[in-house]
Formats: structure tokens, C-alpha cells, sequence
């Protein structure tokens, strides 16, 4: 039995991942093959782990989160008069709860109108807002995990950026809603619903609506939230199998929720806040899922490795530093517009930016480059003061961890490393960053 399974794994990669449907049956088989790679690297994502303790923990962020959030858009709603859209879109997004979302609905609705009247003080007003950014903070960060993105936004771009989101996101959904709405309302909808031919394409269009938002808010949701450059083909795929995926599921959940009046009477009261838990870790496991699939359309070379981070040896770390600060320095001498970012190093390295980013790091932390408020990457002082040396200095004899004493070397083996350090700082010299410049020139 144990001989079975790696056997079976075997043919497996071989059917996923070899050119073996391609060849047999043409288009349809890389059609096919194509598919089985994004649900092979999936399944794999999601069977590991992290994706669904991700999720978990946004379920537990979600519930801290869902009244200052709520209460913070309905009062921004409010000030446009289209608070009172508010309580159908809650509903619409807790409907496959059946009964019960519609009872949680109006339990948050109460609790934000408690929330309303000048009840909260300085303090509390201050956790409510903490509250709220800590929520989408957490979402970035699953975000960055799925698209490999080591660094997040500075605090001061975390904030501006979220509290404008919070602002703007629930206008334009409900901007949105109403513009539709009006349009059926229109003389000219009116008329093709009544006809025979056009109004049951109009009904299932209607029907669609939801979905289409859905699928909208996730797209938009992908390229918003990693704080990295999301081309909007990749997140538009994600997107669509997100929502795709979201609106299977709430019919599913919805007819699961019918059909377990058993699991009511054995859980009782906690029933609905059981159901609720699910409902919300299903949610967001979906929405990363979507992501994972646009981070691997954009990057398809990650789809057989999954998440095994690349291992670079000293060899290529030391070139890597050395490269960087060439870019950088390039950069820098030609002017702002040409500046350079762990992004687009990463793009022109052709490696991936979580490799890149403890170089960079290490780089910044001993002052050889700065980084930006807008995440551009500059010489950390004068080119002519960056000796070569220095930056070799980064990969090669930094970042011990201090978990162990001076080692006591053998003569020989002290002699030998001896030698070779004297051997690089001979080929270096003196060097700097600015001759290497003109060097290249």
C-alpha cells in the first residue's frame, strides 16, 4: 500500500504537468491541462494550511470589526442620505443564512444605532477607528503572504489609504445599486422586459447583478490590497472565479442551512452564531482562494513550486547585492522618473521579490540605500562613499544570528578563510559604487 501512493503521485504530476494531454488532444488538452495546473496548485495551497488558518484568523478579525465598520460606513451613507440602502446590502451578503440572516442583520443594524448617538467617547471612538483600520490591515497582510510580498505599507500610507477606502468604497456600492435600479426603472427597460424575447434575458441579468458586483469588488479587491504591482488581467481571472465560486457556495450553504434543523436542536442558541462562524471563514477562504489563483496567473512560474521559496547561494547573493545597488544607483543618476522599486527590480532580475526583499533589506539596514515614502528604493549616501567592499560586507559577513560563541577554527581552515577574504578585497580595491557606475556607462 505504501509503494501505491507514491506511485499514484507520480502518474499525477506526470497528467498535470507533462505535455502528455497537449499532445493527444491538441487545444482541448491544453485547455484541460491548463485547468488541472490552477486546481492542482490550489487544492495543494489550501490542503497545506495557511489559507484556511488565514482565514480563520480574518473570521476572528471580522467579528471584533463588523460594528465599528458598519457603523463607520452607515455614517458616511448617512451623510450622502443613503443610509438606509445600508441594511439590504447587510442582508443580501448574510442571505444564505436563510432565517438567520436576517435576524443578524437587524442585530448589527440595533447595535450601530447604538453606536450613533454621541454615546462613544474620545477613547472609545479611537478603539472603534483602530478597530476598523486593524481590519484591513489584516487583510493586507494575507494579501502580501499570497502574493509573496515581505514588506507592507508604511503606517502613514496605511492609514490615508485605508480611511479613503472606508470613505469611498460604500458610496460607490450603493451609487452603484441605485444606478441599477434606476435603469430598470427606465421606460426603455420596461419595454424590452415586457417583450418575449428580450425579458427573460433581462430577468437572468438582473439575477446576475449581485454576482457581477461581487465579482467586481473582488477584482478590485486584488489589485487595491497587496502591496505590489496586481496587473488587472491577473486579478480580473481571480476575480471572476472568486465570485464564480462565492455565488456556487451561497447556494449551497443556503440549501445546507434549510436542511439542518437537526444541527439547530442539537446546538440550540448557538446555532446561528455556529452557522455565522462558517458562513464568514467560507467567505474569506474563497476571497484568498481567488487571490492565490490571480498571484498564480500573473506568475505562472510559482504554479509547480508553490510556496517553496527559492534558495540562493552566497555566490548569487553577493551578485544580487552588487546588482541592486547598480540599479539603483543607474536610477538614481537619471533622474527621479527612472527610480527603482523591490518590484521592479524583482522584474528585471526575474526573481521573485520575496528572494529580493532580504537583500534589500539587509542592504538598507546598513545604510547603503534608502527607502521612500513611495516605496523607491535610493543610494543611502554619497555614490563616491559606497565602497563595493561594503556591499559584499552585507551578504557575506552580516546577519549571524549570535546563537553560538566565537567559533575556534582549525589553523588551516582560519588560514584558508583568511585568504580568500584577502583574495575579494584585492579584486574590489577600493572600489565604489560610482566608478562601477562609470564603468558600465
Amino acid at each position: 500500500m505504501m509503494a501505491v501512493v507514491p506511485t499514484l503521485r507520480q502518474k499525477l504530476d506526470h497528467l498535470v504537468w507533462s505535455d502528455m494531454l497537449e499532445e493527444r488532444l491538441h487545444i482541448w488538452g491544453r485547455i484541460l491541462s491548463t485547468v488541472l495546473r490552477y486546481l492542482f496548485a490550489l487544492i495543494r495551497d489550501i490542503v497545506k494550511g495557511q489559507l484556511t488558518l488565514r482565514s480563520m484568523s480574518l473570521v476572528y478579525t471580522t467579528l471584533l470589526s463588523v460594528v465599528p465598520l458598519t457603523a463607520f460606513s452607515f455614517s458616511v451613507l448617512k451623510g450622502f442620505g443613503k443610509h438606509k440602502d445600508f441594511e439590504p446590502l447587510l442582508f443580501r451578503a448574510l442571505e444564505p443564512l436563510g432565517p438567520q440572516g436576517a435576524e443578524i442583520t437587524q442585530q448589527v443594524i440595533d447595535l450601530v444605532d447604538n453606536v450613533k448617538g454621541g454615546v462613544l467617547g474620545g477613547i472609545s471612538l479611537a478603539f472603534f477607528i483602530y478597530t476598523a483600520i486593524s481590519m484591513v490591515q489584516k487583510v493586507e497582510e494575507s494579501f502580501n503572504y499570497v502574493w509573496y510580498v515581505a514588506k507592507r505599507r508604511s503606517f502613514a500610507r496605511r492609514f490615508t489609504e485605508y480611511i479613503v477606502v472606508m470613505l469611498i468604497g460604500p458610496v460607490i456600492i450603493v451609487i452603484a445599486l441605485g444606478m441599477i435600479a434606476s435603469l430598470k426603472s427606465s421606460t426603455a427597460i420596461q419595454f424590452f422586459m415586457d417583450s418575449e424575447f428580450f425579458g427573460p434575458v433581462f430577468v437572468a441579468t438582473s439575477k446576475l447583478t449581485p454576482y457581477l458586483l461581487v465579482t467586481g469588488v473582488f477584482t478590485f479587491v486584488y489589485v487595491y490590497m497587496p502591496n505590489t504591482k496586481v496587473r488587472i488581467r491577473s486579478a480580473l481571472v481571480g476575480g471572476i472565479a472568486g465570485g464564480t465560486i462565492w455565488a456556487t457556495l451561497s447556494v449551497i450553504f443556503a440549501t445546507f442551512v434549510v436542511f439542518s434543523a437537526r444541527t439547530q436542536l442539537i446546538y440550540s442558541g448557538f446555532a446561528v452564531a455556529i452557522i455565522t462562524l462558517i458562513w464568514l471563514y467560507l467567505n474569506w477562504l474563497v476571497l484568498l482562494t481567488g487571490a492565490q489563483l490571480a498571484f498564480y496567473h500573473q506568475n505562472p512560474a510559482f504554479l509547480r513550486i508553490g510556496r517553496r521559496e527559492p534558495r540562493l547561494s552566497n555566490a548569487m547573493r553577493e551578485r544580487l547585492a552588487l546588482n541592486i545597488m547598480l540599479l539603483v544607483g543607474r536610477a538614481f543618476r537619471e533622474g527621479e522618473q527612472a527610480s527603482e522599486s523591490v518590484s521592479t527590480l524583482a522584474s528585471k532580475l526575474h526573481i521573485p521579490s520575496i528572494t529580493l526583499t532580504p537583500v534589500v533589506v539587509a542592504l538598507e539596514s546598513d545604510g547603503l540605500i534608502t527607502l521612500t515614502e513611495e516605496e523607491s528604493l535610493l543610494p543611502g549616501r554619497e555614490m563616491s562613499r559606497i565602497r563595493l567592499s561594503d556591499v559584499l560586507a552585507v551578504v557575506r559577513e552580516h546577519g549571524e544570528t549570535g546563537s553560538y560563541q566565537d567559533p575556534e577554527w582549525a589553523d588551516a581552515i582560519a588560514g584558508i578563510g583568511g585568504q580568500v577574504d584577502a583574495a575579494v578585497a584585492a579584486t574590489i580595491g577600493e572600489q565604489t559604487l560610482a566608478d562601477l557606475l562609470d564603468a558600465t556607462e
